[in-house]
């Protein structure tokens, strides 16, 4: 095992532990404290509005973070700076409890800084393998991913409590602290690190061969892949000037989405065009990355449902029962937050019982448990879990009392899809990624949670439309049931159409095949 390792995943679990604990406070937060001046019929909403805007940004800025690194500063650099920000928005909370925008400001450091380094972590450990190593990179990686949940369950049970007994300052100020400590952890590791230098300009980059593959002519054929990515373009202009209407996050990232989207389809009908003027080896890597990027198109729904639980559910385990629990001699009463510590624990036991148990078991009855029928099973979870979240609420809204345990069910569906989808996310999308294009790679990785939070803007707005609103009304459900419903049915569609484009995706081998010293 690389001996810098251990300084890498330290850092992760420290930095999970700052984001997660105020990550995890954030909604009731906002609900019992920063946004006091909204009646209380909206809070919910607009609480939540925060929270998916935050998130967006989280996972947006990875493009920023990924493109430094990949071409200037090298990973390590870009990290250590990046994480310098970071510190300062956790600081930001902490110091403006009670003023809206001076929070709201430290929101935006800690969205900047967190999603800059976000996927250059997961790259950086990836760097430490090579072809004579390689076998153990599946062994990191989920202890990697394991590290992460280690800090969040601690940050998840802990940082309730000193928010509702010691206050905002103490509770969003100590997240701080421990960002601050991971930044020094990371530090110390620096001469031990292999540090893979930024790419040089490289006239057969990823946007290089897609530009020209774009613009490039064939005598007596038409350009159709421009007229596809044009048609992208004025969708997102069309998408820009809807700001006053639908808000300025969902404009823009609609936009981003059009234009990716009509983009890569464009790129693809004239990616043969490109053959000539560029290696054949850089026009196979750029049809790589749109296969790849059509995965991550297909989880975008499973983020929807994920990041709702720290939002969604807690407002709806507002309005559960909290049986009074003992343990050890020391009795206690579940805080609706609290609950999310589920998740991690679960990610915990889960991740082994996969490899011990669920994935030999798969094995010996002919499956093979390969990257992305696993995504494709955590799809499946994920929307049953919210079938069962949206039982529950069908009993609140009839006047039941429901137990805030019967949450566990939902918990442990949507933690297994987790496990399936985001652990194997991580090491497909590193080897999936042609060399120069990791860091850009993971970048769109994490920009899958931004449209996944997208859609959950959308559908809140949407359910504000006199029409949708009347037709919701008329099935007899609640708007937060009705919305529930709709998401499991979402991803319930998407994971049918991930199965079968799985089943024609021909997997590759990108790891690094020369040692750095």
């Amino acid at each position: 095992m690389p001996r810098q390792i251990p300084y890498i995943i330290a850092n992760e679990g420290c930095e999970r532990f700052s984001f997660y604990g105020m990550r995890n406070i954030l909604t009731p937060f906002l609900l019992s404290t920063l946004l006091l001046f909204i009646p209380l019929g909206d809070r919910p909403a607009e609480a939540k509005h925060v929270f998916h805007t935050f998130v967006i940004g989280v996972y947006f800025f990875p493009l920023l973070g990924g493109w430094l690194a990949d071409r200037f500063f090298g990973k390590y650099n870009t990290v250590f700076w990046f994480s310098l920000i970071y510190v300062a928005g956790h600081a930001c909370l902490a110091i403006f409890e009670d003023n809206l925008n001076g929070f709201y400001l430290g929101l935006g450091l800690i969205a900047f800084g967190s999603g800059g380094i976000k996927p250059l972590v997961v790259a950086f450990v990836g760097d430490q393998f090579d072809q004579t190593n390689k076998n153990r990179a599946k062994l990191v990686f989920d202890a990697f991913y394991w590290i992460i949940n280690f800090g969040s369950f601690f940050a998840s049970l802990l940082m309730p409590v000193f928010l509702r007994d010691y206050g905002p300052a103490v509770a969003f100020g100590i997240p701080g602290l421990l960002m601050a400590i991971a930044t020094f952890v990371f530090w110390l590791g620096k001469r031990k690190y292999v540090h893979v230098p930024p790419a040089k300009p490289d006239p057969n980059a990823f946007s290089s061969v897609a530009r020209t593959a774009l613009l490039a002519k064939r005598d007596g054929q038409g350009r159709p892949g421009l007229m596809v990515a044009g048609a992208g373009a004025l969708g997102a202009l069309a998408s820009l000037a809807m700001t006053p209407q639908w808000g300025f996050v969902i404009a823009a990232c609609t936009a981003l989405v059009l234009l990716l989207a009509f983009g890569g389809v464009g790129v693809s009908l004239q990616l043969e065009r490109a053959r000539g003027l560029h290696t054949d080896e850089a026009v196979e890597g750029v049809r790589a990355v749109l296969r790849i990027l059509i995965v991550f198109a297909m989880i975008t729904p499973f983020w929807s449902l994920f990041d709702q639980k720290a939002s969604t559910w807690i407002v709806q385990a507002n309005t559960m029962d909290s049986p009074l629990l003992s343990l050890f001699g020391w009795e206690f009463t579940l805080l609706p937050a609290q609950m999310q510590a589920v998740n991690p624990i679960l990610v915990m036991l889960l991740i082994p019982f996969n490899n011990i148990a669920l994935f030999p078991l798969m094995r010996a009855i002919g499956i093979t448990p390969t990257p992305l029928r696993r995504m494709g099973m955590g799809i499946a979870l994920s929307a049953l879990a919210w079938v069962v979240v949206g039982l529950l609420q069908l009993q609140l809204d009839g006047g039941d009392k429901v137990s805030i345990l019967w949450q566990l069910l939902p918990y442990a569906l949507l933690t297994l899809g987790e496990v399936l989808v985001s652990a194997t996310g991580l090491e497909f999308a590193y080897s999936q990624a042609p060399a120069t294009m990791k860091g850009i790679i993971l970048s769109f990785w994490y920009l899958a949670v931004t449209v996944g939070n997208l859609w959950v803007l959308i559908v809140n707005s949407g359910v504000k439309n006199p029409a949708v609103s009347a037709h919701i009304a008329s099935s007899g459900m609640s708007p937060i049931a009705f919305q529930m419903f709709f998401f499991a049915a979402f991803a319930l569609l998407v994971a049918a159409l991930f199965a079968l484009y799985a089943m024609r995706y021909t997997m590759v081998d990108n790891y690094r095949k020369e040692t750095i010293n």
